[in-house]
């Protein structure tokens, strides 16, 4: 007796559709389950055997033989044992219904045949609406996150018994629908503000240039003067995401099992990933013997925050390099290569020496470090790494004036209204480019979009040469100078504009070559 059913499993970010074919025959019993299943796989023969029994059905002592097709692809996770059980069932004729082949099933089974969530949810709804399935039968808590799939029927289903019912057409099952107008109209509640900071208005002012460029940037400053507080809300002054990049990132964080019932399955916000120090290379940057996502994975289409970046292992900081600048991470294995979308913006922070006080001007804070030590501590940091940091700005301490002071400032509303203009500018720009910020051209688009007048070009000239600028920082000047022309409308690169941005750069000479 033979029985048939189709479900996927994750691959990277991705689905595959799988075939599980269910083989049953008389002689001694025997459970076994081939196609490179992993022992979470292998597992579903206690949990699908108990879960049909315990569902009013019949689990004899047959020799059953599960092929999971293609067999040359390693099966990770639980949501194969819905359709496992189904297959089962229908080898032994407990089913009757010839739709098993229409449908896509997912979903981890309890033993009392009960359906718990899984992950991966959004791309397997993506690769069932590709490949033309009638719908997709899935437990009940992952059904808003498939049903963001218009085109796709989600049939959310408590039980194993349940399922059974709706496919022998005892039971109506009405399809999952989401409205994604009415979930994006909840975006921007966060209940931080960048109005909360007191003083440093000119770190506000390169956060928000950062935010319009999609720029890295680096904050340098003594402890307390409020690095961590305005990156924790540069979230607030994002710009804001758009269907497709909600469904990218979403993807990325079902497929870690991240996702939210609370917004509907989507993430709506961009993320904020901020790992701590003591990280591993595989954490930050994915991987395992089942690659999954890492932090910089996490992190895409959002804000990946180092804090004491000096503090993170060298081998930690030195594989940023590759999503840096090419805004994916490729995870390779000897069975398969897989890839991991990390397009992020870097923020950063740090001390200006292992004790913080190098050159404040705080009384009571002097330094402490011998400039060896303080050599030392900033050589952590490459410059490869550097020369993928956009911004460089010093982050003073905060007098006890302002301190004591009511904020001032602009709200991170206000600022996001200009980020989001900025950023439609680049959109419109460099429409069909695959291009989405300034922060992305390559040399070529820097000369054909960053075109400056003489007037410019002198002042240019004249910052590189009296204030000790590296090449590096040349093209780096250029591109933060076209976010700030965006954000000031202007279609033309001014003087005023490659004036702010030499600012940004004032650390390369003073700060690392001290």
């Amino acid at each position: 007796m033979f029985g048939k059913t189709i479900s996927y499993a994750i691959q990277g970010i991705d689905a595959t559709k799988i075939v599980v074919e269910a083989d049953v025959k008389g002689g001694l019993f025997k459970f076994s389950i081939v196609g490179l299943p992993s022992n979470s796989v292998k597992e579903s023969r206690d949990r699908v055997s108990s879960a049909i029994k315990n569902s009013g059905y019949n689990f004899k002592s047959y020799n059953y033989t599960v092929n999971l097709a293609p067999a040359d692809i390693k099966k990770d996770g639980v949501a194969l044992d819905l359709p496992t059980a189904l297959a089962l069932l229908k080898g032994t004729n407990q089913i009757k219904s010839e739709k098993l082949e229409d449908y896509a099933f997912i979903g981890e089974l309890s033993l009392d045949g009960y359906l718990r969530p899984v992950k991966g949810v959004l791309s397997i709804a993506v690769a069932a609406w590709k490949d033309g399935m009638k719908g997709l039968i899935l437990p009940e808590k992952n059904a808003q996150e498939a049903a963001v799939i218009d085109e796709l029927n989600v049939f959310p289903v408590k039980t194993l018994g349940q399922a059974i019912a709706f496919l022998e057409g005892r039971e109506e099952i009405a399809p999952m629908k989401v409205d994604k107008d009415l979930l994006f109209s909840r975006l921007n509640n966060s209940p931080v503000d960048l109005f909360d900071v007191k003083g440093q208005f000119h770190v506000k002012r390169a956060l928000e240039v950062a935010c319009a460029g999609g720029h890295n940037i680096l904050m340098i400053g003594p402890p307390g003067s409020g690095k961590t507080m305005m990156a924790r809300r540069i979230s607030t002054i994002l710009p804001d995401l758009t269907l497709e990049e909600a469904l990218e990132t979403t993807k990325i964080h079902s497929v870690a099992g991240y996702t939210s019932l609370r917004s509907g399955g989507l993430v709506l916000d961009r993320p904020f990933r901020s790992p701590h120090h003591t990280i591993s290379d595989v954490a930050l940057i994915g991987g395992g013997s089942y690659p999954k996502p890492g932090e910089v994975s996490l992190s895409h289409n959002g804000v990946l925050f180092l804090d004491e970046l000096p503090e993170f292992k060298k081998s930690v900081l030195e594989v940023l390099r590759q999503p840096l600048e090419d805004e994916v991470v490729t995870i390779s294995r000897a069975s398969q290569s897989l890839e991991f979308p990390a397009k992020f913006m870097l923020v950063a922070s740090m001390n200006p020496c292992p004790c913080g006080y190098y050159g404040s001007e705080i009384e009571g804070h002097s330094c402490s470090c011998s400039m060896m030590s303080i050599k030392r501590y900033r050589s952590r940091i490459s410059g490869p790494l550097l020369d993928r940091i956009d911004i460089h700005v010093e982050v003073p301490s905060v007098k006890y004036e302002e301190l004591s002071s009511l904020p001032t400032g602009e709200k991170s509303a206000d600022i996001r209204i200009r980020v989001n203009k900025a950023r439609q500018i680049q959109l419109d720009r460099f429409k069909g480019l695959e291009i989405f910020s300034n922060s992305q051209m390559n040399p070529k688009q820097i000369r054909k979009y960053c075109i400056l007048d003489d007037d410019s070009k002198t002042l240019l000239k004249l910052a590189m040469e009296k204030k000790g600028l590296s090449a590096r920082a040349y093209e780096r000047i250029l591109k933060v100078a076209r976010t700030i022309a965006d954000l000031d409308n202007s279609e033309n690169i001014k003087t005023n504009h490659i004036s702010e941005a030499v600012q940004y750069r004032n650390l390369d000479k003073k700060f690392w070559e001290d």
